[in-house]
């Protein structure tokens, strides 16, 4: 709204023709979320729903009985707040339309009197992960741009929405199997949020950049960056009262949405192998945990005894069990229930060195992958 006032009002107060800048739509949206969310969690959080908890987790009983969900409240408030900030186009009103349809049916499995199971979540966010795939690309050949090939394609729609699909679903599963310590998943998500909205902003939206650096300019890369930062701004409001210990914790609301939107971010600016440099520690933190449940699954497809170690009654006359099958045993997942409880790292020493790794991989990864085509 603000973009489309700025010529009529400029003509009363000249300054008023800078809403016309994106950089100031994305310091007013990401402020304004920041602040309302901020403002606002705590005095509603009584309505929200209540953690269950997990019984066979220290972490998960002292979870128990906060106020979870919140991801309802920083999903909805940035809806007013891009209404203000966000000229209108289509795809970006369209990807939001997807975000709050994955934040819905986390927030449902919030509220359900017994958690959903994997396998309904995980048909739930494919169906959710296709259709905004097909919002992204609306049916046509999207522009695609890979690492080490200098020259990018388009990408037929028949190619696009599985590919598309495929990376939408890992990052919401990555992400939601990283919310186990207080503001992990947020913190590092902001940070993915930040590296992807800068990248949105001054490369793939700046025609000159792009073209400099071998990448598709997306006319559209600025408006993508408004909602990128915006719903940082809101994560940072939402962190505030994440902090360890925290009072309120963002559920499956809040996880799906982070990671469906780094995923959105991800191919609007053309690059799928972009989640591997922007979410590096959130995949490997919850999507080996993925990968683990897979292999451990088609291992006792083939007949294999998978059972966990300390499962395994001493005495008994059992086959020894496979290398590759003991060495996933040996590490958990994901990797912060492996750092807590197997190398005696505390939850702030998680998040922080987590944190640090990530903030200063990803820079180095950027550089490399868009110098050295």
């Amino acid at each position: 709204m603000l973009y489309y006032l700025s010529l009529p009002l400029s003509q009363y107060w000249g300054p008023f023709r800078l809403l016309r800048s994106y950089l100031v739509l994305i310091s007013l949206g990401t402020a304004g979320t920041a602040l309302a969310v901020w403002w606002l969690l705590p005095r509603i959080e009584e309505f929200l729903p209540r953690d269950r908890g997990k019984s066979l987790t220290p972490q998960g009983e002292r979870a128990r009985g906060k106020p979870t969900g919140a991801g309802l409240v920083f999903a909805l408030l940035l809806v007013p707040i891009l209404a203000l900030v966000l000229p209108f186009s289509p795809r970006t009103w369209g990807g939001l339309g997807c975000l709050l349809l994955a934040m819905f049916t986390g927030f449902f499995d919030d509220t359900a009197p017994a958690p959903w199971g994997e396998y309904k979540k995980g048909v739930l966010d494919l169906l959710v992960a296709g259709g905004t795939a097909v919002v992204l690309c609306g049916g046509a050949p999207t522009p695609v741009w890979l690492p080490l090939v200098k020259t990018s394609f388009m990408a037929p729609a028949w190619v696009y929405v599985p590919m598309a699909t495929v990376i939408l679903w890992a990052a919401i599963n990555a992400t939601n199997c990283s919310d186990g310590v207080d503001g992990l998943a947020g913190s590092l998500t902001l940070l993915s949020l930040f590296y992807l909205g800068a990248l949105l902003y001054g490369v793939v939206g700046h025609a000159g950049i792009a073209r400099y650096l071998l990448i598709p300019h997306n006319p559209e890369g600025a408006r993508w960056a408004v909602l990128v930062f915006s719903a940082a701004g809101g994560l940072a409001g939402y962190l505030w009262h994440n902090a360890e210990p925290s009072r309120v914790l963002m559920g499956d609301a809040g996880s799906r949405f982070l990671g469906l939107l780094v995923g959105i971010a991800v191919l609007a600016a053309g690059g799928p192998f972009l989640i591997l440099v922007v979410a590096p520690v959130v995949l490997a933190n919850g999507g080996t945990g993925i990968v683990k449940i897979l292999m451990l699954r088609g291992f006792r497809k083939l007949g294999f005894d998978v059972t966990p170690p300390h499962r395994i009654s001493p005495g008994l006359d059992r086959p020894t069990q496979h290398v590759l099958v003991r060495v996933l045993h040996s590490v958990r997942f994901p990797l912060h229930d492996h750092c807590r409880k197997n190398l005696g790292w505390s939850n702030a020493q998680v998040l922080m060195r987590f944190v640090l790794i990530q903030a200063f991989v990803t820079p180095l990864l950027l550089v490399l992958l868009l110098k050295v085509r």
